[in-house]
């Protein structure tokens, strides 16, 4: 199973963005500097290509995906009848791991990959392994009872999140109960830009 192993603060930094959801201080200040021994010599201006691969690039850093990953998703997209924006969307955030950080399991995408990997996630009460593993409307996602007892895991849910229209938590389960849509969340990459990056 292939997945970025690397510094994860590179990856923000690289993008000038919290592609991560994490409020660390030092991450937050060093933003605006890019990673490497030339980090603070002045940017350059972007082509337009140039543009269209950071945004791709941000999608894959926020979602933890892979170029050959993300490549498929929305090659697969592109086929399909209506808006495009929307299903790749409704395809990113219907991920099984994307599912438990939204809702609210795990600090991080990395820690939800991580726990779904680690078989303690289970769907409608069978122990699911698989990351990209795509969640259906009416599929009840679960933590397995090691994890319920896990303090680290009853400290994130004893936290008050908002969650997303699309979902439904109850204590350590919850449920998808229609597909994402581009209103539901505001994401921090142009899907336009993507559309054509892949598009070329």
């Amino acid at each position: 199973m292939a997945r970025y192993t690397g510094p994860k603060h590179r990856l923000a930094r690289r993008e000038g963005i919290n592609v991560l959801d994490k409020s660390s201080q030092s991450l937050l200040r060093r933003l605006n500097i890019p990673p490497g021994i030339h980090g603070k010599k002045r940017k350059k201006r972007l082509s337009e290509y140039g543009l269209q691969l950071r945004e791709k690039q941000k999608a894959k850093a926020t979602y933890g995906l892979l170029e050959k990953q993300f490549k498929n998703l929305v090659l697969r997209v592109q086929k399909k009848k209506g808006d495009t924006k929307e299903l790749i969307i409704s395809l990113l955030e219907t991920r099984l791991d994307n599912v438990v950080y939204r809702l609210g399991f795990a600090n991080s995408r990395f820690m939800a990959r991580q726990l779904v990997s680690h078989g303690h996630v289970l769907v409608n009460g069978k122990k699911l392994s698989i990351p990209s593993y795509q969640v259906k409307v009416d599929d009840v996602i679960t933590l397995s009872p090691k994890m319920q007892a896990n303090p680290q895991v009853l400290e994130l849910t004893k936290e008050e999140i908002e969650t997303l229209p699309f979902l439904q938590k109850k204590a350590f389960s919850g449920k998808l109960v229609r597909m994402p849509k581009n209103d539901d969340m505001q994401v921090p990459f142009d899907l336009q830009l993507i559309i054509e990056y892949y598009s070329r």
